[in-house]
């Protein structure tokens, strides 16, 4: 049950509902409040709250410098407008088992699109940047301009010849690579036996030399929280450490299915009952420039842009449409559109090659990240 009305009579009518609504249903043996043992008692300063409001003036006037900057770019002939944003929430947990603990979270935005281009030859493009604080928010007019250029840059695509190559995710859509691998190790799904990854605990998933790391208690990160969404205690986690799979992403129910304990993973709203998902999670930097990550291909795709869901998480298979440059002969050379990038997670996730440019922007983030043996389906 949730209420957006905070007075006595509201917050002591919604209990009542909730106990009674609690009453009606089938018991779930896996359900409960954590054991004193699991609770968060003390937590570090994440500094996660800006105690600075933006005025009004000051946010139009950072929306309008990324739109200004944006529509100066040579190439650029329209806008879809540009965006500042500011937020501030509280979050309060109390339960029957002891527990209470809260913390604050701010959060800073901005960002521009535009298109470049006339008539049917038309493309678009965006950039942004978010922040806890202020002071750690890009410039406006930096934000602006890359979205312009990039706009500009995807002038003139063509299709890419169908073939079996190295496909190259730029960091923005490279995250994406690690949303797959968090919710194939979510302990919903391993509890119900539809992830490709059920079996692999333990066992090589990544490149040797690979980590990917989860850790709640990232200074300013945009997914930090002192505890999770049970009051249990989280902490920084290695998900993949030297390639092998360590644990699952657990809450509460989910570990007592499995057996196991949670691994303070619990996420939460006010509409629904807790859930597992990943906090700050990244794959660390590699040893090689981006540059040097490509010089040896052929041919391949470089993907700035991903379209659509075609994700199975039960076998693994991948499809997903793609836009972004072809690569040749180790170079970054025309824009190439309406591709579809395909393969096998579990067989992609083998054959990872990272860059060393990681850099923390949105709360699920990897550098650079090279897929060899993909399939690119174009004309």
């Amino acid at each position: 049950m949730s209420t957006t009305d905070l007075g006595r009579a509201a917050l002591e009518a919604v209990v009542e509902r909730a106990i009674a609504m609690a009453r009606t249903v089938l018991e779930d043996p896996h359900c409960g409040l954590a054991q004193p043992a699991e609770l968060a008692r003390e937590w570090p300063a994440l500094d996660s709250a800006d105690p600075v409001e933006p005025s009004a003036e000051a946010l139009t006037q950072r929306a309008a410098a990324a739109e200004d900057s944006a529509r100066a770019v040579p190439g650029v002939t329209n806008s879809e407008g540009g965006d500042a944003s500011w937020s501030r929430s509280r979050v309060l947990l109390a339960a029957s088992n002891g527990f209470g603990g809260s913390y604050s979270v701010t959060r800073h935005g901005v960002s521009a699109s535009v298109l470049a281009g006339s008539g049917t030859a038309m493309e678009r493009d965006y950039d942004f940047s978010t922040a806890i604080h202020a002071a750690d928010l890009e410039d406006p007019a930096a934000v602006g301009r890359r979205a312009g250029e990039r706009a500009v840059k995807r002038l003139n695509p063509r299709k890419a010849a169908t073939m079996q190559a190295p496909v190259v995710y730029d960091p923005r859509v490279a995250g994406g690579i690690l949303g797959h691998f968090a919710s194939a190790i979510n302990g919903s799904a391993i509890a119900r036996g539809t992830s490709f990854l059920k079996d692999r605990l333990g066992q090589q998933v990544f490149p040797r030399g690979m980590t990917v790391i989860d850790d709640p208690h990232r200074r300013r990160g945009l997914r930090s929280k002192p505890f999770d969404g049970e009051g249990v205690a989280n902490q920084r986690r290695a998900l993949i450490e030297d390639g092998v799979l360590t644990t699952w992403i657990l809450d509460l129910r989910s570990a007592r299915q499995l057996g196991l304990h949670s691994t303070g993973h619990a996420s939460r709203g006010t509409g629904g009952p807790p859930g597992p998902a990943p906090t700050n999670l990244w794959l660390e930097p590699g040893p090689v420039t981006p540059v040097e990550l490509i010089e040896d291909i052929a041919q391949g795709l470089y993907v700035t842009e991903l379209i659509g869901f075609g994700v199975n998480g039960i076998t693994g298979d991948y499809s997903r449409g793609a836009a972004g440059f072809w690569i040749e002969n180790g170079a970054i050379t025309h824009p190439v559109s309406e591709v579809t990038v395909a393969g096998n997670l579990s067989q992609m996730f083998r054959n990872l090659s990272a860059a060393c440019d990681l850099s923390f922007r949105t709360g699920m983030d990897a550098p650079t990240l090279r897929v060899d043996g993909m399939t690119i389906a174009g004309r």
